[in-house]
């Protein structure tokens, strides 16, 4: 017996809130391309190797009040 979108949709407003957000992520996920994940992905292992390198204090950081100066400085 196959279930109709509109049995489903009924199903699915009798679940909680934090149920239906949390189908609503699975459906959505499953829309997305390999490509899309495959360079979220890449963008994770980034980010994480970013936020190793600025732990161990290899990164150069500046302050926001100067980035902020320099956009400024730019902008103009």
């Amino acid at each position: 017996m196959s279930v109709t979108l509109q049995e489903l949709e009924q199903q699915a407003r009798s679940l909680s809130p934090d149920e239906r957000a949390r189908l609503a992520d699975v459906l959505l996920e499953s829309l997305r391309d390999a490509p899309l994940a495959e360079i979220e992905a890449t963008w994770d292992r980034e980010i994480e190797k970013r936020v190793a390198a600025y732990d161990r204090g290899e990164l150069e950081t500046f302050s926001a009040e100067s980035v902020f100066a320099e956009a400024r400085r730019l902008a103009r």
